[in-house]
């Protein structure tokens, strides 16, 4: 069975989670959550490059011990030590450290004193009033369980866009060796970027019926298959040992568009295009545009759009928000692209909690072909990155400089993600802010504020003339912490009025700007910055979540800052400076 980077660090995490149940060093426990992170943001196969017999590269924070259980688990899928802590631990009891106001210690209160070591148990004692005999528990935080509970229960699994994007990637290259097929394209969810995804759609075109079922059969064996739901001629389904469903169905030519804009949903765009259709007495499928028994349309996508007078539409935008329209009155935006973005303005070094040299993160800007990278460290309040204070601030400025002065066809930009404290204030004073090129600002903490404090916090910070950005404006960690209570039409509308961009987050757990608001800031004016995050020269590559955030949220190459050139781009920075 294959093994993934995504399983690696899956295990990692559980390790971690049933060493914090039994209370375990938390230096240890954050090793291995590090260890989680770390193999999670390698683009590269471990397992594969493990299998060919080569050395398993030097990670950072990675030693001896977690270079062997990598090994351990790239061999066998399973880690010895994850399985002795489970035999130790209550059946489904990690499922209660992922309820928002319940950690370890109340985990494990939980389960010495009421038993509970289940979400179904969770909602019993709630409902029964137990939990609120518990000291420290109360009958607030009750009901917040028992409604957090209950959420989760009725929430069928989702996978984070990149993570669903290594299993298909994998699955894809797996299946187009089959010989006889066509193409092999993914569609759902998955094609219309959204942020987490619940399942995999692939459509399959083959030569022949004999070269169609030999890629289901093909499908069925997949090593990483952990049940086969259903197979017939032209249709397979199987969940993978990851827990993510894949729905494999062979199309004919004749067919092929119509399917896969059937299967690339959503389901509300394509209801509003069979109305459509009702209207002109037609039908829509997934096999093609008929006109009673006669195909007219099906062969590609835009053949399907034609029959209406339409052009045809990019997947991202297909969510019945307008897109139908728009493209009847010959407004669709023509959206942003990876190509169109000229450098990254959010990036991080050895110098706080990045994992590359201040050198080697140039290089590798230098080989995407940016004009310019932003290095954009923390400040001092945030403590656990190793934040820079004034002095260590003024050092960085001063090796960017010293590096520029040898690059070619690069730009660093000096700048800092300063923290924006719990009155609006900025972490660092101005006198360490006015050298640099460009500031970002970002909340780290007290997400907690009421929506009147938060709004009124991040709008004070935006009042500072050396604000350039507001990073990762929502706060949000996709499955992890919802974001922070904050009127964003307000902070929208600020950043309108100061000059100021909002960033889009490329990160796979951020995302942030959502789409919803990427949409709300281009109708008010507002310029969004798509950014990495970087935190080593892999991280670039979040760039294309992003981007792909972006066109959801209608994005066109104007509205984002970082397609500008570098003396654009300055002509924006300077803005409030003079």
């Amino acid at each position: 069975m294959p093994v993934h980077n995504a399983d690696i660090a899956r295990i990692f995490e559980e390790i971690a989670e049933l060493l914090e149940l039994e209370d375990a060093n938390p230096f240890r426990v954050r090793a291995y959550r590090n260890a989680a992170r770390v193999v999670g943001e390698q683009r590269f196969d471990i397992a594969e490059r493990l299998a060919q017999d080569e050395a398993l590269p030097k990670l950072p924070g990675i030693g001896e011990d977690l270079s062997a259980k990598i090994k351990e688990i790239a061999a066998t899928g399973s880690c010895a030590l994850r399985e002795r802590l489970a035999k130790r631990a209550p059946a489904g009891i990690t499922e209660l450290l992922h309820l928002p106001g319940l950690g370890p210690k109340r985990v494990r209160t939980l389960n010495r004193e009421l038993e509970v070591h289940s979400l179904a148990q969770l909602v019993r004692a709630a409902k029964d009033g137990r939990l609120r005999t518990l000291s420290g528990f109360g009958a607030k935080t009750e009901k917040t369980l028992l409604d957090a509970a209950l959420a989760q229960l009725g929430t069928t699994k989702r996978f984070k866009l990149a993570v669903a994007g290594e299993y298909a990637s994998s699955l894809v290259a797996y299946l187009e060796k089959a010989r006889g097929v066509k193409s092999v394209v993914v569609a759902g969810s998955y094609r219309r970027m959204k942020e987490t995804v619940g399942d995999l759609d692939i459509l399959v075109s083959a030569e022949t019926d004999t070269a169609a079922q030999a890629a289901m059969r093909r499908f069925a064996e997949y090593g990483e298959v952990k049940k086969v739901l259903a197979q017939g001629e032209t249709r397979a389904s199987v969940v993978l040992a990851s827990g993510l469903q894949v729905d494999l169905r062979v199309v004919p030519r004749e067919s092929a568009g119509a399917a896969l804009h059937y299967f690339t949903g959503s389901k509300a765009h394509n209801i509003a295009l069979r109305r459509m259709a009702q209207a002109k007495k037609l039908k829509v499928n997934e096999y093609g545009v008929f006109r009673g028994e006669r195909r007219i349309a099906g062969e590609t996508e835009e053949s399907v759009y034609k029959v209406f007078g339409l052009p045809w539409i990019p997947p991202e935008l297909r969510e019945d928000q307008g897109e139908l329209e728009a493209a009847r009155q010959g407004r669709l935006p023509k959206l942003v692209t990876l190509e169109d973005l000229k450098g990254d303005l959010h990036a991080h070094t050895k110098a706080t909690d990045g994992r590359a040299s201040l050198e080697d993160m140039a290089k590798a800007a230098q080989a995407r072909g940016f004009a310019y990278l932003a290095i954009t460290e923390h400040s001092r309040r945030v403590t656990v990155a190793h934040g820079l204070d004034p002095q260590r601030l003024a050092r960085q400025v001063a090796a960017i400089d010293a590096l520029n002065a040898t690059l070619k066809g690069l730009t660093l930009l000096k700048g800092i993600e300063v923290d924006i404290l719990e009155d609006g204030s900025l972490d660092l004073p101005e006198s360490a802010l006015e050298p640099l090129d460009l500031v970002v600002g970002a909340v780290h903490s007290n997400f907690k504020l009421s929506r009147a404090r938060q709004t009124e916090r991040i709008l004070a910070a935006m009042e500072s003339p050396f604000v350039s950005i507001l990073a990762h404006p929502s706060g949000r960690l996709i499955d992890a912490r919802e974001p922070y209570d904050v009127d964003m039409l307000a902070i929208v509308r600020k950043a309108k009025a100061q000059g100021i961009a909002l960033e889009l987050n490329a990160h796979p757990e951020r995302l942030d700007l959502s789409d919803v608001h990427c949409r709300m800031a281009k109708d008010e004016g507002v310029l969004v910055c798509v950014s990495s995050d970087a935190h080593s020269i892999d991280d670039f590559d979040n760039l294309r979540y992003g981007i792909g955030q972006a066109r959801r949220g209608w994005l066109e190459k104007g509205d984002v800052l970082n397609t500008r050139s570098l003396g654009a781009l300055k002509k924006f920075l300077a803005r409030g400076r003079a």
